[in-house]
């Protein structure tokens, strides 16, 4: 079976569809699936196409094995919407005209969204290459976007609505990274086949036993720091003052750090927030590679994981989780539903805190801080709980039978 996968995101790029959809291509290539990539040309989340891949309509390379088509993409100049459209749809253009240039027979696209619109690329290239289509939703767009007030023009939504119910349709399987993405599709759409296709984590890259650097002192960080991390995209969707408001009131705490690692539209404004607050207990960091992750983790003490308080996030489950959990990191998770479900409730790797409450927060804050014992619990009940339930290879493995004895027989 020949299967191109069709992302705007793709690694040396970091974040969590770049190392999902590489680490899942990578192993079914191992099973034996014919895997290839049509991808951009790497820019995010700087913005900015990286070093070596300036100036070119068309890169090919392979990534451990996994051939990569890279066609071009338009960077927009502000972050207003039309610019934003501009970006998306510059790649839908270039992945269309690359795509069927480039790429030969294939047997099944996935294509991974948002973006949504990339599924226009997706409809034309299974016309041409006369394939089935797998539409992988990572987020639910376009609600996602008209719950947080990202996108308001009606005719858009509208538009974004109406190709969303065509690319289900047009679609072999949809599948879904969380369950509650699943289910609100299937309640939309009563006839469409759902597939939940979780994020995981490779338990094998991200081991606490094979830390060998000491990422805290090599930063300045004492061994009686209780570090608090937030590693990710910083983002509308995660409500990040939160933290920043508990910071300011355990400000009178000397031991407590709190450490943002990442990239992303919220970065200045948080920062901002932090001065005014006249903070020194808050770090920002750049968003680093994978490779540079494990030491990260390995250094801090507790990660903090949240979500604003909106209905549209009760089925989401932020993949950072994975990592952190793996690496034995205990989890405050201001995400619920879902998430608290499988990683409270279920896995009893994390601590609950009711999103976008900053009394909540401080308190398992400084529960944590006080409770050594109670972190080291959670941390083992985490590594346990991800090995079982969300190790990448029994996620790709499952897969793939869903591709041979489903998809191949649509």
């Amino acid at each position: 079976m020949k299967l191109l996968i069709l992302t705007q995101y793709f690694p040396p790029e970091v974040g969590a569809p770049q190392n999902r959809l590489f680490e899942l291509a990578v192993r079914l290539k191992k099973i034996g699936i014919d895997v290839s990539v049509l991808t951009a040309m790497p820019n995010y989340p700087q913005m900015k196409i990286y070093d070596g891949y300036e100036g070119k309509d068309y890169v090919y390379e392979e990534i451990e094995g996994v051939p990569v088509h890279r066609s071009s993409i338009y960077l927009p100049k502000s972050k207003s919407i039309i610019q934003r459209l501009l970006n998306y749809f510059s790649f839908v253009y270039s992945s269309a005209i690359i795509g069927n240039k480039k790429i030969g027979n294939i047997d099944v696209i996935l294509c991974e969204s948002p973006p949504l619109f990339l599924g226009y690329s997706a409809l034309y290239l299974k016309r041409k290459k006369k394939a089935k289509l797998i539409f992988n939703v990572s987020d639910l767009w376009p609600e996602s976007a008209e719950k947080l007030g990202v996108v308001t023009n009606k005719w858009m939504l509208k538009l974004a609505y109406r190709l969303e119910a065509k690319l289900y349709r047009q679609s072999v399987l949809v599948s879904g990274q969380t369950q509650g993405i699943c289910k609100n599709i299937n309640e939309r759409f009563p006839t469409i086949p759902t597939y939940w296709l979780p994020n995981g984590v490779d338990t094998m890259y991200y081991d606490p036993q094979l830390m060998t650097t000491d990422w805290r002192k090599e930063n300045g960080f004492s061994t009686s720091d209780v570090l608090y991390l937030y590693g990710g995209i910083l983002g509308l969707a995660q409500g990040l003052e939160l933290i920043i408001e508990a910071a300011d009131k355990l400000k009178s705490n000397p031991r407590l750090k709190f450490l943002f690692v990442g990239s992303g539209p919220e970065k200045e404004k948080l920062q901002v927030l932090v001065s005014k607050k006249h903070l020194h207990n808050v770090y920002f960091f750049d968003a680093v590679s994978k490779v540079n992750m494990p030491a990260i983790l390995s250094a801090c003490d507790v990660s903090i994981i949240p979500l604003r308080k909106l209905p549209l996030f009760l089925g989401a489950i932020p993949s950072k989780i994975f990592e952190n959990l793996a690496m034995e990191k205990p989890v405050i998770l201001a995400v619920d539903g879902e998430a608290r479900d499988l990683f409270v409730n279920q896995g009893k790797c994390a601590l609950y805190c009711e999103p976008e409450s900053v009394e909540d927060l401080t308190k398992n804050i400084l529960l944590l801080a006080n409770d050594t014992e109670l972190r080291r619990q959670l941390g083992m009940n985490g590594r346990k709980y991800v090995e079982i339930n969300f190790n990448r290879d029994t996620i790709a493995q499952k897969f793939y039978t869903t591709l041979v004895n489903n998809v191949s027989k649509a």
